[in-house]
Order: structure tokens, then C-alpha cells, then sequence
């Protein structure tokens, strides 16, 4: 008589298999390079995200299945789970992929299931007035991140009043949930800094952000963040009135993959 351990066993040799089957099917659908706007900057040299570049796959009609889930949709990960299905590169998944970046698959996703044309609401800078348009996804370009990270993916800055040397990371797309409303600074500083004057302990770091930044020290370091944040450009040029042209910005919005 078979055991209970036996029958566990067996399905789970069966769930691997399939698993295995799903995987080598996946990897037939065809294939693309996206670049991305981190340049692979921000992580660290044992990452295949290192490289500035993965590889996705071609949306099926399977994975709309992903985009139509009550469950996701309303957790609020739809898109990245879409986006894990699609990636090719092995050892990567959306979670260890700054916010910039994703944005930057799911455009990709967007334009290889989809197509190119995307409607807009733009703003007039001068005038106020709101126009409708339609632009080329691909046409959207990526801000210049001039900054040298090390082999950490890290990067260094020091201080105005105190000159103590922090060294500091652009968080994770799992990072960037863990930060709470109550505390939405500390935490970012918690999750942003790696090292203070040579020290990686992590309560050196804690005590330093509770005792040893100074506000205006904290502030200045948000804004060099802020100023220095790798990612998409959403700025284009628009045709107005009578053949004139302006440049506007403009966000994508939760139903570009809803078409």
C-alpha cells in the first residue's frame, strides 16, 4: 500500500515536470533585448541585471490571463507578476528590479503585445489648455544617470555640515513596499544607506539616521537622490495651435496594458 509521503512525492516530481515543460514551452515564444534607463548601474556585479540589459519574451494570449486577475489586480503586483512570466534572463524577477526599470519592461510589454500607439493628455505649459494626442512608445527616451557606482552597485556621497561619507543604493521594487507613510523618510534613508564613515554595521546605520543626520544634511541628501534618479523621460514635443509646438510631460497610466 502506497504511503501518503509517497503519493506527496509523486506529485511533486509531477509539479516539477510541468513546471519544466511550462518553462522550455516559454522559452520557444520569441525573444527581445530591453535596455534599461539604470544602465545596470545600481546593481550589484554578481546580478545578471549588471549587464544594463534583459531579455523578454512576446506577450500570448496566456498571459492576458495575468492581466484580467481579480486577485493581482487587487493586491496591486498584476503588472509585475505579468512582468516575471515575460523575463527571460535567468536569476532576475521584478522584485529585485528598481522602479525605473520595471517601468521600463512594462513599456516594452506594452509596445511588443500591443503596439507603439498610445493615447495621452498633455498640458499646454503656457496656455493650460489639454490636448488629446496619440505618441510613439518607443519614442520615449531615458534621462541621463551620469553617476559611478562600485562594484556593489553603490554610490558615494558626503555630507555638507557634518562631511561624514555615506555610502548609498537606489532601492528594489521590494525595497520600495517596505516603506511606510509613518515613517516614509527614516525608512527610505534605512533602505537607501549601506554604509556611514566606513561602517556597514546596521545599527551604526540606525543610530546615525536617529542621532547623527542632521535635517538639513537629510534633506539635501533626499534632493541629491531626487536629482540624480535614473529612469524614464516622459517630456516630448506636441504640435498646438495654428503649427505651433510646446514640450510637455505626461504619466502612462494603470490601463496601458488594458487595451
Amino acid at each position: 500500500m502506497s504511503k501518503v509521503t509517497d503519493r506527496l512525492e509523486s506529485q511533486n516530481i509531477i509539479n516539477l515536470a510541468r513546471q519544466n515543460y511550462e518553462k522550455q514551452q516559454r522559452n520557444k515564444v520569441p525573444g527581445y533585448m530591453v535596455s534599461l534607463p539604470s544602465q545596470g548601474k545600481i546593481y550589484p556585479e554578481a546580478s545578471p541585471l549588471r549587464a544594463g540589459v534583459v531579455e523578454m519574451r512576446y506577450m500570448t494570449a496566456y498571459d492576458e490571463d495575468i492581466l484580467s486577475n481579480a486577485s493581482y489586480i487587487k493586491s496591486g503586483i498584476v503588472l509585475e507578476k505579468l512582468i516575471d512570466g515575460l523575463l527571460l534572463t535567468a536569476g532576475v524577477s521584478s522584485d529585485d528590479i528598481g522602479n525605473p526599470d520595471l517601468e521600463a519592461l512594462i513599456i516594452a510589454a506594452r509596445i511588443h503585445g500591443y503596439g507603439k500607439v498610445y493615447p495621452v493628455s498633455v498640458i499646454h505649459p503656457e496656455t493650460g489648455v489639454v490636448y488629446n494626442k496619440e505618441i510613439n512608445l518607443s519614442d520615449i527616451g531615458y534621462k541621463q544617470f551620469n553617476l559611478t557606482s562600485d562594484s556593489n552597485g553603490e554610490f558615494e556621497y558626503t555630507t555638507s555640515t557634518s562631511k561624514d561619507v555615506i555610502k548609498f543604493k537606489y532601492l528594489t521594487t521590494a525595497e520600495a513596499k517596505n516603506i511606510t507613510d509613518e515613517h516614509s523618510i527614516s525608512d527610505l534613508m534605512k533602505y537607501t544607506i549601506r554604509e556611514v564613515n566606513g561602517s556597514r554595521n546596521a545599527n551604526d546605520i540606525e543610530d546615525y539616521i536617529k542621532y547623527g543626520f542632521l535635517a538639513a544634511d537629510s534633506r539635501e541628501f533626499r534632493k541629491y537622490l531626487v536629482d540624480n534618479l535614473y529612469g524614464l523621460d516622459f517630456n516630448m514635443q506636441f504640435e498646438g495651435e495654428a503649427g505651433s509646438t510646446f514640450t510637455a510631460g505626461f504619466r502612462i497610466g494603470p490601463e496601458l496594458l488594458w487595451v
